[in-house]
C-alpha cells in the first residue's frame, strides 16, 4: 500500500537569501565589506585626467551591489552619514598613497557627496580632518555633488566654507547634471569647476536631434560660465567623436575602461593607450 509523505522542509543551505537589511549594512560598514572602485576620466587624446571613486558593497550572499541597490536602505537606517564619512576617509588615504607613489602625476579623484552631507554641520571641518590625517594634497580631490536631493540656497557661512575648501585647492563638480533638482539654480551660487553631463543625454548621441541640442546648449552655457564639461556614459566611438568635435573637455565610460579596485600602478598614462580611441 502506497503511503504519502509531506515534502521535506528546505535545507537552510539551499534557501534563497533574503534582501539585504539594515543590520547587514551596519555590519558591512564595520566588517570591511564596503569597497571603492575607480573609473578613468580621459581627455580628447585619451590621456588620463581624473578618476571617480565609486562605492560598492561586497555582500556575502548577493555579491557586488551598486549604490542604487543599497543607499535607499542606508538612508532609511540612518547610515548615510557614516557611510559618507567612510568614503571620504578612504578616498583621501588612497589619493595620498597614489600621490606618494607617483608624485609626478597630477592626480585628481572625484568623490560623490550628497546635499545632506554638504549642508551637515561640521562637514568642511570633517573633510579637512580626513585630508590632514591622510596627508593627501587637497588639489587632488574633487567633490561631486549628487543632484538626487534638493539643495536650497545656502547661507553665507556654507558658501564661505566651500570657498575656503576651494582656496586650499579642492574642486567642485555637479554630477549627473540635468537630471536632478534645480540644476540651473545651482550654477547661480555654487563655485562649480566641472559639470558632468548625465549619461541619459549621451546614450543616443549623435543620432537624436533633441539630445544634440541639449548637449550643445549645456556646453555653450558652461563655456560662458568658464566651467569644464565631462560627458558620462561614453560607450561608442561615435559618441566620443561627436562630443570631441563640439568641445567637450573630458569623457568617462566603458569605451575607456570599467571601474576597478584601487591599484596605483595600473593608473598610469600608459594604461589607457589600449583604449579604443582614435589614433593620433
Amino acid at each position: 500500500m502506497a503511503t504519502s509523505h509531506p515534502p521535506a522542509a528546505p535545507d537552510d543551505h539551499t534557501r534563497e537569501p533574503g534582501p539585504p537589511d539594515a543590520a547587514q549594512l551596519h555590519d558591512a560598514l564595520h566588517q570591511g565589506q564596503l569597497r571603492l572602485y575607480y573609473q578613468s576620466i580621459v581627455d580628447a587624446d585619451c590621456r588620463l585626467v581624473a578618476r571617480e571613486a565609486l562605492l560598492r558593497w561586497q555582500h556575502p550572499q548577493h555579491g557586488l551591489l551598486t549604490p542604487e541597490q543599497f543607499l535607499p536602505l542606508a538612508e532609511a537606517a540612518g547610515l548615510l552619514a557614516s557611510i559618507g564619512d567612510w568614503v571620504l576617509d578612504n578616498v583621501c588615504h588612497t589619493l595620498a598613497q597614489w600621490q606618494r607613489q607617483q608624485p609626478a602625476t597630477d592626480w585628481l579623484v572625484g568623490v560623490n557627496i550628497s546635499a545632506a552631507q554638504l549642508t551637515a554641520p561640521g562637514f568642511c571641518d570633517s573633510l579637512l580632518g580626513c585630508l590632514q590625517r591622510s596627508g593627501a594634497d587637497p588639489t587632488g580631490l574633487c567633490l561631486e555633488l549628487i543632484e538626487s536631493t534638493p539643495l536650497e540656497q545656502p547661507d553665507n557661512n556654507l558658501l564661505q566654507q566651500l570657498n575656503q575648501l576651494r582656496a586650499l585647492g579642492l574642486s567642485l563638480a555637479l554630477d549627473d547634471f540635468g537630471t536632478g533638482y534645480s540644476a540651473l539654480s545651482h550654477l547661480q551660487w555654487l563655485p562649480v569647476d566641472y559639470l558632468k553631463i548625465d549619461s541619459s543625454f549621451v546614450r543616443n548621441l549623435p543620432y537624436t536631434h533633441r539630445d544634440r541640442a541639449i548637449v550643445e546648449g549645456l556646453l555653450e552655457l558652461a563655456r560662458r560660465l568658464e566651467i569644464q564639461v565631462v560627458a558620462e556614459g561614453v560607450e561608442t566611438l561615435e559618441q566620443f567623436d561627436y562630443l570631441s568635435s563640439i568641445g567637450c573637455f573630458a569623457f568617462q565610460g566603458y569605451l575607456f575602461d570599467r571601474p576597478a579596485e584601487s591599484n596605483p600602478l595600473m593608473y598610469s598614462q600608459a594604461r589607457l593607450t589600449a583604449a579604443p580611441c582614435r589614433p593620433n
